[in-house]
C-alpha cells in the first residue's frame, strides 16, 4: 500500500495519498495541488480519485483543480449537495486500487455530509488498517457541531448525530486501527485537538474525552458547552467548496501600488494587511494596518480577522512575501486584493507619509512598568488558555472577538497586549491603535516569556472589564 500524510502547518490541515497498483486517491486536498501531483509522479502513481470527507469550512479545497489537471473522479457524500461532477458516496461504497480498498462510513455530526474512510490492504488483512476520520474524530477531540446552523440544524442536533456516529461506527472499529484526522492542534474545527497527528482507535477510546462513557444527553451537553463563535469566513469557504473554486492560475496577480495609491485605497475602505513579523511591524507601519505575520497561522487568522467585504492592500518585506501571502490567502478563499505597497515600508517612509509604531516590550522591564497599576493588561488568548494562567489582573478578550468588544476597554488608559508568544497580541495591538487607542505596547514573548522569567502569574478567571 502507498500511503502518505501531508501536513500544512499554517492551517493545521492534514491530507492524504493512498493507493496501490499504479493508482492513488488524494483525500481532502489543499488549494494548491502541485505537491500531490509531484508525489504521485515520484511514486509512479496516477491520481485516479479525489475524496472529500465533507464540505470544509476552514479552507478552500483543491479538488476541482486537481481533477481538471489529472482527470480524477471526485467522490463526496450524497448529502453534500455538490454542484460539480462527482460520484455521490453512500454508506459502504468502495474505491478499489489494487489490493487497497477505501470503504465509506457515513458519520454525520461535524456536518451532515461527513464521512470517514476505512482503509484496507487486502494483501495483508481483511480487517481495516487505518481510518481517515476527516473532522469527525480528531486526536484528543471531535469536530465542533455548530457550523451548519444556517442549514436548519442546531448545535444540539449535530452533537446528537456525532454521538451516534462515534458510538455505532467509529468506536466499533478494532483497537489497532490507526486514526488519521484532517486537522491537528490550532484548527478552529475543534477545541482541544492534540499536537499528535495520528493515533489508534484503542488509544482514543482510552484518552479522548469525547469517547468516554456517557449518555447521549450528557455528550450533547458537553459537546455544545462553551463554544466560541466560528470564524466569519467559514460559511463562505464551505459554500465555495460546494460549488468548486477556480484554479489558482486564473487568479490575477496583485499590482504594485505607490504610497499615495495605498493611502487612497485605505482611505477609501481597503484593509491594509501587513504580513511582516511583529518586530518589523512595531518599528513602523502604515497607520491603520492590521498585522498578521506570515510566520504564524496566517491564513486562519486572516479569515478570522479580515472583513470579507473589503479589498486588501498587502505590505510585505519583498515580492516573495507578497507572493506567499497571496497563495496563503487563496487557501482560505480571500481573493479580493487591490494591490501591494511597491517597495514596502522603505518606500512608504520615503514618500513622506505618516508612519505608526507600536513599542515591543520585554517582560522584565514590563513587570516594572505595570507596578503602578495604571496600564491595563489585555490577554487576547482563548478563555481556556487564560484560565490556566495569566499575568496578574489581566483582562481576557480573545482576539477573534476583540474588534466587537472594544467598548469594554477605556481608550484613554494605556494598554499592554499579551498572548502566548507575541503573534496574536501584535494583531490585537494593530486593531487597538487603528481604533484610536493612543498608548499601546505589545508584550514580546508573551505569557511564555513571562512564565519562563519566573514572574508571578494568576490562575482562574480575572477581571472582565477595564
Amino acid at each position: 500500500m502507498e500511503f502518505k500524510q501531508f501536513y500544512l502547518q499554517c492551517l493545521a490541515h492534514a491530507s492524504y495519498l493512498v493507493g496501490d497498483d499504479g493508482e492513488c486517491a488524494i483525500v481532502d486536498p489543499q488549494r494548491d495541488v502541485d505537491g500531490y501531483i509531484a508525489e504521485a509522479e515520484a511514486r509512479g502513481l496516477k491520481i485516479a480519485h479525489i475524496v472529500e470527507t465533507h464540505l470544509h469550512a476552514d479552507f478552500v479545497s483543491g479538488h476541482i483543480e486537481l481533477a481538471q489537471r489529472t482527470g480524477a473522479t471526485i467522490h463526496v457524500s450524497h448529502a453534500a449537495g455538490a454542484r460539480y461532477p462527482h460520484r455521490a458516496l453512500r454508506e459502504g461504497d468502495e474505491i478499489r486500487m489494487g489490493s487497497v480498498v477505501l470503504r465509506m462510513l457515513e458519520t454525520p455530526g461535524h456536518t451532515p455530509e461527513s464521512v470517514c474512510l476505512l482503509v484496507f490492504d487486502t494483501s495483508v488483512s481483511e480487517q481495516p488498517l487505518k481510518v481517515l476520520t476527516g473532522d469527525t474524530l480528531f486526536i484528543g477531540d471531535v469536530g465542533r457541531p455548530d457550523l451548519v446552523g444556517s442549514k436548519g440544524y442546531t448545535a444540539e442536533d449535530m452533537a446528537g448525530l456525532m454521538y451516534d456516529s462515534l458510538r455505532t461506527k467509529v468506536m466499533t472499529l478494532p483497537d489497532a486501527v490507526e486514526v488519521f484526522p484532517a486537522h491537528g492542534a490550532g484548527s478552529s474545527c475543534g477545541r482541544n485537538i492534540s499536537a499528535a497527528l495520528t493515533s489508534t482507535i484503542g488509544e482514543q477510546k482510552a484518552t479522548n474525552h469525547a469517547l468516554q462513557p456517557m449518555t447521549r444527553e450528557q455528550f450533547i451537553a458537553v459537546d455544545t458547552a462553551g463554544l466560541q463563535p466560528p470564524p466569519a469566513y467559514f460559511p463562505h469557504d464551505a459554500e465555495t467548496n460546494r460549488t468548486g473554486a477556480v484554479p489558482l492560475a486564473e487568479l490575477p496577480a496583485p499590482v504594485g501600488l505607490e504610497a499615495d495609491a495605498v493611502a487612497a485605497a485605505r482611505d477609501g475602505g481597503a484593509q491594509v494587511l501587513d504580513v511582516r513579523d511583529r518586530v518589523a511591524f512595531g518599528a513602523g507601519h502604515v497607520p491603520g494596518a492590521l498585522n498578521i505575520g506570515l510566520g504564524g497561522m496566517f491564513a486562519s487568522w486572516c479569515g478570522t480577522l479580515l472583513d470579507l467585504s473589503r479589498p486588501l492592500v498587502l505590505v510585505a518585506d519583498d515580492d516573495a512575501g507578497v507572493s506567499e501571502a497571496v497563495l496563503r490567502l487563496a487557501r482560505v478563499g480571500l481573493h479580493d486584493i487591490a494591490g501591494h505597497l511597491a517597495g514596502g515600508m522603505p518606500a512608504w517612509a520615503q514618500s513622506g507619509q505618516a508612519v505608526e509604531t507600536i513599542e515591543q516590550v520585554d517582560v522584565a522591564p514590563l513587570s516594572k512598568r505595570l507596578a503602578d497599576g495604571q496600564r491595563v493588561v489585555l490577554d487576547v488568548r482563548g478563555p481556556g488558555e487564560h484560565e490556566v494562567d495569566h499575568l496578574p489582573g489581566a483582562v481576557n478578550i480573545p482576539l477573534p472577538v476583540l474588534a466587537g468588544q472594544l467598548a469594554e476597554l477605556d481608550p484613554s488608559r494605556p494598554v499592554a497586549v499579551v498572548c502566548k508568544s507575541g503573534y496574536r497580541s501584535s494583531a490585537a495591538s494593530g486593531l487597538l491603535t487603528a481604533a484610536g487607542f493612543g498608548d499601546v505596547i505589545n508584550v514580546a514573548g508573551g505569557t511564555d516569556a513571562w512564565r519562563e522569567a519566573g514572574l508571578p502569574l494568576e490562575v482562574g478567571v480575572a477581571g472582565a472589564s477595564a
